[in-house]
């Protein structure tokens, strides 16, 4: 059986699309349809069932799938490590958000990049969800801290861990707060504060509004700065209020440089997703990893 069928058979099968598969394979939507077929003739029977959008495995397409998939991706992983120099390490390309990435992930698989025999390379990148999911659907990752769980076939995701999301201001605008006009009136006791957030749309702010006062923040973003982090930074020089998660500020609640404005009695919370692409759990260095944030983030929640 030829190997390339199999490989755009396998990547179909994933991407769930012919369209899809042609494009990861860099082929002709003809071409992918045309080894599909000639596939299908050699085995005699049907892989796929053409729908309106995309294709479904039969049952004799997901039964070869899941015999194939683990041994195309470990010659792929033969073909892109080499042979010849034993020593190199396997390299793991890892996506995510910048500072759950820096702050919890990296931390964590750095301890896998040691001369035990087993390491690998660790080679990160950061962007939104969509970014991550797109990067590692196409394959430029390997593995993808997501905090969208994405669909179909193609990529599978493992929840990793929660985060709470905390209501926070400097100490000098937490004395501002009635804490009885708060628990009676909720969000518009808050309306005079200015907002520190990491975008225009307000999403960490309007999520915990939603969440915990069922209703959207009537105030503007006052400071507007693309990473959490600097979002701290500004909050705990007295910029505004802010919504954090908990493991980024606690640090900052613990010493008193910023204080809790809310203490909700069910907290917001915010799921993080451990993705990877069909089949590639097979490759023993992205499993290590994947195990090993997995232990990680039972410390973390």
């Amino acid at each position: 059986m030829d190997l390339a069928l199999l490989r755009t058979f396998v990547t179909v099968h994933r991407a769930g699309s012919f369209t899809r598969a042609a494009a990861l394979l860099g082929l002709s939507q003809p071409a992918v349809t045309s080894q599909i077929r000639t596939l299908e003739r050699q085995l005699g029977k049907p892989l796929f069932l053409r729908q309106a959008r995309g294709v479904t495995p039969t049952t004799i397409g997901d039964e070869l799938a899941h015999k194939a998939a683990p041994h195309l991706d470990a010659l792929v992983e033969i073909a892109e490590t080499g042979l010849d120099d034993e020593s190199s390490l396997r390299t793991l390309h890892l996506a995510g958000p910048p500072e759950f990435t820096a702050e919890r992930a990296l931390p964590a698989l750095t301890e896998l990049t040691g001369d035990d025999g087993q390491g690998f390379a660790l080679r990160a990148s950061f962007g939104t969800a969509e970014e991550a999911l797109e990067g590692l659907a196409s394959g430029h990752h390997d593995l993808a801290i997501s905090t969208a769980r994405p669909r179909g076939a193609l990529l599978t995701a493992t929840p990793l861990c929660d985060e709470e999301h905390v209501l926070i201001a400097a100490p000098r605008w937490a004395e501002r707060i009635d804490a009885e006009a708060l628990r009676l009136k909720g969000a518009p006791a808050l309306e005079n504060l200015p907002v520190v957030e990491v975008h225009e749309s307000l999403p960490f702010v309007s999520r915990y509004w939603a969440s915990v006062f069922d209703s959207r923040p009537a105030a503007s973003g006052t400071v507007i700065v693309p990473d959490l982090r600097a979002v701290l930074a500004c909050a705990i020089a007295g910029a505004g209020l802010a919504v954090l998660p908990r493991y980024l500020c606690a640090v900052a609640l613990e010493d008193g440089t910023i204080a809790p404005l809310n203490d909700p009695v069910v907290p917001p919370l915010r799921t993080y997703f451990l993705v990877v692409r069909t089949g590639t759990l097979a490759m023993p260095h992205i499993a290590r990893a994947h195990e090993w944030l997995q232990q990680a983030a039972a410390a973390w929640c």
